[in-house]
């Protein structure tokens, strides 16, 4: 195999320079190394693999508690919704499990012409149940039933203010 004739000179001009030793492109190693280094990639690697796995735990952990942040307002503004309409509470309970997840829990509360409803529920997930972390979610609306004084649109919307 014929090299190209600027290659060839490239690689002289090298051998020059650097003393003769044209084989590595002028890079020397270092006096005492050896094949002792085989397994220095392997160690490091080792080192920080449980360092790696710890933030990508952390960020799915961060990931489901965001995905069950975004459940439970979900659920909380279904039920204000539903309280408003007039439903009673055992489909309030139907509405926010249905759309928050099953392992959340629901409150009403009635302030004036106000409902309130609050709901709660764990972080999913290995670090969710060994970290304490409850989310809370709340919505308010007014009554849209003729009884309580409060004219409704009837549309739905008489969501107040949203999740707080």
């Amino acid at each position: 195999m014929t090299r190209p004739a600027g290659l060839l000179t490239f690689r002289k001009t090298l051998e020059a320079v650097t003393g003769g030793v044209g084989s590595n492109y002028g890079h020397q190693e270092p006096a005492g190394k050896t094949g002792d280094a085989c397994g220095t990639v392997t160690a490091e690697f080792a080192v920080a693999l449980p360092a790696v796995l710890a933030l990508l735990a952390m960020l799915l952990a961060g990931a489901a508690a965001g995905m069950t942040q975004l459940r439970i307002e979900e659920g909380a503004r279904a039920g204000a919704r539903a309280v408003a309409r007039g439903d009673d509470p055992a489909a309030v309970e139907r509405t926010v499990r249905m759309l928050a997840g099953s392992s959340a829990s629901a409150t009403v509360a009635a302030d004036g012409g106000w409902f309130r409803v609050t709901v709660t529920d764990r972080v999913p997930g290995p670090l969710g149940s060994s970290i304490p972390w409850t989310l809370t979610a709340r919505a308010s609306t007014r009554s849209e039933t003729a009884g309580t004084g409060a004219a409704g649109s009837g549309d739905g919307s008489g969501d107040a203010g949203g999740v707080r």
